[in-house]
């Protein structure tokens, strides 16, 4: 790979190797491939030369690696993200535990310095949309042979998803003589929510209460039909002799490990009945933090039910005690990476419209603030608002049938001031806690649910991905927009028709332009001649 400065005549066609803020508040990210409209946009900011980097033959750039290692990464229940700045995320798609093949990850990574996978631990929790994995292709190429001996390696997904199966559950609580009814509570609310965060919902379980005696409880196991048994003892297990491990076998069942390696659980009981598995809990399932039966649970619901070999192997790593944030257990982990909500304008007055009202302008039949509307609705987003102008009969009565849910309408009374109104408006309806809001505009028919997509990949505030632009494959800057929590305050505080140009250029450091199909991303319909245009097939303009 040849790498240096160039004069910006000889730069088309190269991977520009610096971002370069732009003084209309654009900014060429590092690792982009200069096209002609690049070309043009630095010639008008009065910039001559550009650090750039070209590939040698025989070098593969680094998204199209990330790429192609990213298609063998793909399993069931785990996606592959488009790639960005060389590097894809392999992202959960439901909740479970992730497997990983140590070795074919170690043998990956010592294939070459250039390509990289990290990896979640084996047997990790995961919730939907979690990060499973990442693969990063750390210089801007690397050479066609060792993506070659990359791909030979993975010629089989390193991980699997193993989602969790709910399934019916017996509680079996025992209570001593002179024990508190409200321990056992406790004991039982713990339980069920333990349960419900891997999926188990109340109609799935079936609860008992019975005396602390082998007899009583041997009884209750020989009653119970459920896959899975779990018992919670008001005494904890000491020994083999002890009440749980007794009763498992007094009711036909064998006890398979007393203890295990892992603290808090350590008293943790594994036994079978049948085809049933029973499990003798820790006095430390009654706390919300993490604890070694929680790995018992969290396996045997993902149908990889542990034996005590692999108990045996759980010390590496079961200190849990130690851990600074075992009060949250395995939130990070478990919780997905929340979805942003999307705000769709649509309060404009079609002023260049000569009369007509361009969202209800019909496409295809339908109505295009309908059309635009269920389309953005099917973007991995949590949230649409709309925002419309108030009394606006017409509009809302054409996506009427679209809201409730998952999508709402709103207005915006001040919404003549500009489009600055229309922000504000949507902004005072997100959801608490969104960690992002995509901003989008009604007037742009070729804007779908893989523009959104591409944005939310994009976003990552780690790596300082925190306001995500689409841009043409042309290179043109346009819609839609995906901000960051840390630019609320500042979308909240805009005024006029200006948007959100004004966000974009005071922080040009945290802005990448995420390339989308075609031209869509600059296709708007302002006025008669757009329509005429785009409707003839020829390109209308470029985004305002």
């Amino acid at each position: 790979m040849r790498f240096g400065p160039v004069p910006l005549a000889e730069a088309e066609g190269a991977i520009l190797a610096h971002s370069v803020a732009l003084p209309d508040g654009g900014r060429l990210g590092k690792g982009r491939v200069l096209g002609p409209y690049d070309i043009a946009r630095l010639r008008a900011a009065g910039i001559a030369q550009v650090t750039v980097a070209r590939l040698e033959p025989g070098e593969v750039a680094e998204s199209a690696a990330a790429a192609r290692l990213g298609a063998r990464l793909a399993a069931p229940g785990l996606r592959v993200t488009a790639p960005v700045a060389g590097r894809v995320n392999l992202v959960a798609e439901a909740a479970g535990l992730v497997a990983v093949d140590a070795a074919q990850v170690h043998a990956l990574n010592a294939i070459d310095e250039a390509i990289t996978l990290a990896t979640l631990a084996d047997r990790a929790r995961v919730a939907p949309r979690a990060l499973a994995a990442t693969l990063k292709i750390i210089p801007y190429a690397v050479t066609e042979a060792a993506l070659a001996a990359a791909e030979a390696v993975l010629d089989r997904p390193p991980l699997r998803l193993h989602p969790f199966r709910p399934r019916p559950v017996r509680l079996i609580l025992t209570r001593a003589s002179g024990s508190p009814e409200r321990l056992i509570d406790k004991g039982e609310a713990a339980l069920r929510a333990r349960l419900g965060a891997l999926g188990v919902g109340p109609e799935l379980i079936a609860a008992e209460r019975v005396a602390h005696e082998t007899g009583a409880l041997a009884a209750a196991l020989a009653g119970a039909a459920e896959p899975l048994v779990l018992i919670l003892a008001a005494s904890a297990t000491s020994d083999r002799a002890d009440v749980v491990p007794a009763a498992i076998e007094a009711a036909g069942g064998r006890v398979e490990r007393f203890g295990m390696p892992v603290d808090p659980g350590n008293l943790s009981v594994l036994g079978r009945r049948g085809a049933a598995v029973v499990l003798g809990l820790p006095g430390c399932i009654r706390s919300p933090a993490l604890n070694g039966a929680d790995w018992l649970l969290e396996r045997i619901l993902a149908d990889l039910p542990p034996d005590g070999a692999e108990i045996a192997r759980m010390g590496v790593g079961g200190l849990l005690k130690e851990i600074p944030a075992r009060g949250r257990p395995r939130r990070a982990a478990a919780e997905g990476a929340r979805a942003p909500d999307l705000i769709l304008l649509a309060a404009g007055a079609s002023r260049r419209m000569g009369g007509q009202d361009k969202l209800l302008r019909e496409v295809a039949g339908e109505p295009l603030l309908r059309r635009q509307l269920r389309r953005l609705a099917a973007a991995p987003v949590a949230r649409v608002i709309v925002v419309l102008r108030p009394g606006d009969e017409a509009r809302r009565a054409a996506i009427a049938d679209l809201l409730g849910g998952r999508v709402q309408a709103v207005e915006a009374p001040d919404w003549a001031e500009g489009m600055a109104a229309s922000i504000r408006a949507g902004m005072r309806a997100l959801s608490p806690g969104s960690p992002a809001v995509v901003i989008a505009l009604a007037d742009m028919p070729e804007i779908g649910p893989e523009h959104v997509r591409a944005l939310v990949e994009a976003f990552d505030p780690e790596e300082g991905r925190e306001i995500c632009r689409a841009v043409t494959a042309g290179g043109r800057p346009g819609h839609p927009v995906l901000f960051g929590r840390r630019f609320f305050e500042s979308l909240m505080a805009l005024s006029g028709d200006e948007g959100a140009r004004a966000v974009i250029r005071a922080h040009p450091e945290f802005l990448v332009e995420v390339p989308t199909p075609g031209e869509g991303a600059a296709v708007d319909l302002d006025t008669p001649e757009a329509w005429a245009a785009w409707e003839a097939g020829r390109e209308p303009g470029v985004a305002t």
